[in-house]
C-alpha cells in the first residue's frame, strides 16, 4: 500500500505541494520548488496553505516556520490550535519576549 502525501512549501513562491511522505530513506533528499528552484520546507499532512495573495497569511506562517512549528496530525486529530493571522502572531511573540517562554511554545498557545 502506498504511503499518504504530505505538504511542501516554498515561502518566496507563497505556494504548497502536496508529494509523497519521505520514506525512510528518504530524510536526506532535499525536495526543490518547480517554480523557483528554492528547497522546499516539509510542514506536515494536516497544513491548510493560506491564499497566495494573503501576503499577512503567509508572512505570520513564514514566522512559525522559522520557530520550528510544524502541522503533522497526531493521533487524536488535528495538528491543535495554529495561529493564522499576524495580529496574533505578533501578540504571542510579545508574550514569549514577556515571559522567556520559548517562541515556538508560545506560539502554540490558543489563549493568552
Amino acid at each position: 500500500m502506498p504511503h499518504g502525501k504530505t505538504s511542501y512549501v516554498c515561502l518566496p513562491c507563497r505556494a504548497s505541494y502536496k508529494q509523497p511522505h519521505p520514506g525512510r530513506y528518504d530524510h536526506d533528499h532535499e525536495r526543490i520548488c518547480p517554480r523557483c528552484t528554492a528547497p522546499l520546507i516539509h510542514v506536515g499532512s494536516a497544513f491548510a496553505p493560506p491564499r497566495r495573495r494573503d501576503v499577512a497569511a503567509w508572512r505570520a506562517l513564514s514566522v512559525l516556520l522559522h520557530a520550528g512549528v510544524r502541522f503533522h496530525k497526531s493521533c487524536c486529530g488535528g495538528p491543535g490550535w495554529r495561529p493564522r493571522t499576524w495580529a496574533e502572531v505578533r501578540r504571542r511573540m510579545a508574550y514569549a519576549r514577556a515571559t522567556g517562554e520559548p517562541a515556538d511554545r508560545a506560539l502554540l498557545r490558543s489563549e493568552l
